[in-house]
């Protein structure tokens, strides 16, 4: 996963609504009546939070008849997650002075 990639959904994810959406998602396959009920939104609101999802990758989305649903794209969450568990700080605070980075 490279910076672009994870900057989409660090900004996909900084709205409260779509990290509570990805929240859901992560009990498995919605449909967008479900998540509706679970949030005081109009349903095209709720498109738009999916779209920006769909657009950095984090979900997927089948359609059946007029009905959409909604579920993780669990290969771009763990790869996100490889990510972020990858950033450690390497500040030793014990030293005298504070952190080796300054």
């Amino acid at each position: 996963m490279n910076e672009l990639e994870v900057a989409l959904i660090c900004k996909a994810l900084g709205d409260e609504n779509r990290l509570k959406i990805v929240s859901l998602l992560t009990l498995g396959e919605q449909c967008a009546c479900q998540l509706l009920g679970k949030f005081d939104i109009n349903h095209s609101t709720l498109s738009h939070h999916m779209k920006v999802l769909s657009k950095c990758k984090l979900i997927h989305t089948r359609r059946e008849g007029k009905w959409s649903y909604y579920s993780l794209n669990c290969e771009t969450l763990t790869a996100y997650r490889a990510y972020i568990g990858r950033l450690v700080c390497s500040c030793d605070t014990k030293k005298e002075g504070g952190c080796i980075c300054k």
